[in-house]
């Protein structure tokens, strides 16, 4: 499942995002924009503008806009190339505008940082690089080349250079600010959206086990009693018939058959259990049901219950799928990274309970600490960690849906290392690897006095 996240945010799979129809929209929007201001600029201001060419551009822009509408479906999505050509179309024919009004001196060349703000929200990194050189390449030309502005009297209105000097240093500055911002934004919330999709996935998944479970179990409880009944009733007649008669071989063949449903029953129930009367159970049992698929993968796991107090009770918490799922993903890391043991500790202090998940491998790495839990985080070092697991494309995804799950349950996650990554083998403790503390409030995950007073009720339909 990481392998599908990974590639469904890859650039090739993110081309499709935006509408042409969206950009014809936006289009004309700055189309009558332009109109309106090149109308008062000569109507209102008394500036002399060359209307034939300023004319010309939106005209240009226009031919572009109506042929997109009347060639392309209203429903067409625009790959990254061509969002890159209709964005670098609309800067230079928004800068050919400026170049016949003053250039940077026209207040409207602020208008070249929109393109960059969207183009890095959209595009990938290098053609969003790309894009951003462009648009300053255009700032630096328009600050030197373009057309002053004149009066109707022929009066030149021109800046004085230090300040045309801060506007290019204005824009430039905006454009590398924004589009850095942007961008950084942008993939941080497509790197949680893909995620939190990979989270729905994964408690989905453990949902429908769940739920498959209850329904084995309810059915080999409810057959339970008929095929108890057709075992006696066949036992008895096998006890009168006469042997070698065929009304006995085929007594036999009932028993034989009612015996074999009720293992196949019993075998198919152990796949998971969710019927009333377990749906609490100690959490020993539910730490060793999630911890069950990683038990016999060569590592030793130990899992261990600390009592505060002399007899205390062990606590029965709720069967989740998140919590089961969440368990489940840190023991398969804490076994995968491993080098010979795991240990899982659970206490209960006052109001919390705690769930504690040791290794004895070489932790986490240092400089990801403080971003275990976020999504896609890779570590690019070519350890031999890595080249022993050529297999393991590590993203963090697996402890991000894990931690997600078991927030969701009232948990608090922490992340540590068992001891400090310098020290030499001989100086290092046995459990010296990395360090996952789940804790709990009791009240989230335990029996309230209520519900560990009331009776069960009447069996319920389970519907999958």
């Amino acid at each position: 499942m990481q392998s599908k996240i990974a590639a469904s945010v890859s650039p090739a799979h993110r081309s499709v995002w935006v509408r042409l129809r969206t950009f014809i929209i936006l289009r004309w929007v700055a189309i009558f924009g332009q109109i309106a201001a090149v109308s008062i600029t000569i109507r209102y201001l008394g500036l002399e503008l060359n209307l034939g060419l300023c004319f010309l551009a939106i005209g240009l822009s226009t031919v572009v806009n109506l042929t997109a509408m009347f060639v392309y479906p209203r429903n067409k999505r625009l790959s990254e190339d061509q969002l890159l050509k209709m964005f670098l179309v609309d800067v230079s024919q928004l800068a050919f505008l400026l170049w016949l009004t003053g250039g940077l001196q026209n207040p409207f060349s602020l208008l070249l940082l929109v393109p960059v703000a969207i183009a890095a929200t959209v595009l990938e990194l290098k053609r969003a690089v790309f894009f951003g050189l462009y648009a300053i390449v255009v700032t630096s030309l328009l600050a030197i080349f373009h057309k002053p502005l004149t009066t109707v009297n022929n009066e030149i209105l021109e800046m004085p250079t230090i300040f045309v000097f801060g506007f290019w240093a204005a824009i430039v500055i905006g454009i590398v600010f924004l589009g850095l911002y942007e961008k950084r934004v942008t993939s941080e919330i497509q790197s949680m959206s893909e995620a939190l999709l990979a989270t729905q996935m994964a408690l989905s998944r453990e949902q429908k086990l769940t739920d498959l479970g209850g329904v084995i179990a309810a059915t080999a409880h409810e057959l339970g009693t008929p095929l108890a009944t057709i075992t006696l009733v066949s036992s008895e007649m096998v006890d009168e018939l006469e042997k070698g008669t065929d009304l006995y071989d085929d007594a036999c063949l009932i028993k034989e058959q009612a015996d074999r449903c009720r293992d196949i029953m019993h075998s198919m129930g152990q796949a998971g259990k969710d019927d009333l009367h377990l749906k609490y159970a100690p959490i020993s049992s539910i730490v060793e049901a999630a911890a069950e698929p990683h038990i016999n993968r060569g590592k030793t796991v130990h899992i261990e219950f600390y009592p505060s107090t002399l007899n205390q009770p062990q606590p029965e918490i709720t069967r989740q799928p998140e919590i089961m799922h969440g368990l489940r993903n840190l023991i398969q890391n804490a076994v995968d990274f491993s080098s010979a043991n795991v240990w899982v500790d659970i206490k209960q202090q006052g109001d919390t309970i705690t769930v504690k998940i040791i290794d004895d491998g070489n932790g986490f790495p240092a400089h990801l600490l403080d971003k275990i839990g976020d999504p896609f985080v890779r570590d690019h070092r070519q350890d031999p960690e890595r080249k022993s697991r050529p297999g393991y494309e590590g993203m963090g995804l697996g402890l991000f849906i894990a931690k997600t799950l078991l927030e969701r349950s009232g948990a608090e996650i922490g992340f540590v290392n068992g001891c400090d990554p310098f020290l030499v083998d001989n100086e290092r403790p046995k459990r010296c690897g990395a360090i996952v503390e789940v804790c709990w409030p009791t009240e989230k995950i335990t029996k309230t006095n209520a519900q560990t007073h009331q009776g069960l009720g009447e069996n319920q339909p389970i519907s999958v």
